[in-house]
């Protein structure tokens, strides 16, 4: 078997990972038992909770990713970092997203400007800064070595997110899995939480993998048009031979 047909048949199995885990995460999401207070509007916990902590680990996996890059200066590592701050901001969109739908019918409000609300709409945009900052660079290794201290310093907006409900006053309540002490929530919650939280980790590995193959194929496609012996289009058409009178053959 070939390494191509291989890493084909991976992929497949990813997918059908990724599907698999979704439907088995809703599962539990329909089938958990309500909140006692909030009902059944609990159930965008399943969605809210993970996507915000998926979009934390992609974040931090461009930091590690970025400091690849700065010892190995391997592109490697920083197509990496850059897939996966994309990917991470798609999950960190989704959280806001859900977040919103959420606080309508809980507060009153779609949007209030609470610590952490505000705090992560702040991580938002500077990953979309941090993603602007790499389009506008044609360079590669350019690219790379501008956009690295960027993907190094963001990383500080998790811990300042996280941890927003207990240093300010806010709105949004306490974290539910990663706070000090026990989680503050029933077994039954939690189970369909982190069932929610694993299959999110896994389409987040899933989007990862197609980002950075993707990444690949527009990298060897810059690569072989900016190569010097390449041909131009048209080239091969030659003007007609009109020596013998204007006849064509």
């Amino acid at each position: 078997m070939t390494d191509a047909s291989s890493d084909a048949k991976t992929l497949r199995w990813l997918d059908l990972a990724a599907a698999g885990a979704l439907l088995v995460a809703l599962g539990f999401a329909l089938f958990s038992p309500p909140d006692v207070i909030q009902g059944d509007l609990t159930r965008m916990m399943y969605i809210h909770v993970p996507t915000i902590l998926v979009a934390y680990g992609a974040f931090a996996v461009t930091t590690v990713a970025t400091i690849g890059y700065l010892i190995t200066k391997s592109l490697k590592w920083d197509t990496i970092a850059a897939s996966s701050a994309e990917v991470g901001v798609v999950f960190l969109g989704l959280a806001i997203a859900t977040g919103m739908i959420w606080g309508k019918p809980v507060w009153g409000v779609w949007w209030t400007w609470d610590a952490r609300l505000t705090t992560t709409a702040i991580m938002f945009f500077i990953y979309l800064g941090y993603l602007g900052l790499r389009r506008s660079i044609p360079d590669p290794v350019a690219r790379a070595q501008r956009s690295a201290i960027l993907g190094i310093v963001a990383v500080v907006q998790i811990p300042i997110v996280h941890f927003s409900v207990q240093w300010w006053n806010a709105l949004h309540q306490a974290p539910t899995i990663l706070r000090p002490g026990d989680p503050q929530i029933d077994s039954p919650l939690l189970g369909a939480l982190l069932v929610g939280l694993f299959a999110f980790a896994i389409v987040y590995v899933w989007l990862l993998v197609r980002r950075v193959q993707l990444a690949n194929l527009d990298a060897e496609l810059e690569a072989r048009d900016a190569a010097p012996d390449v041909p131009m289009a048209g080239e091969a058409v030659s003007a007609p031979d009109l020596s013998d009178g204007g006849a064509v053959s």
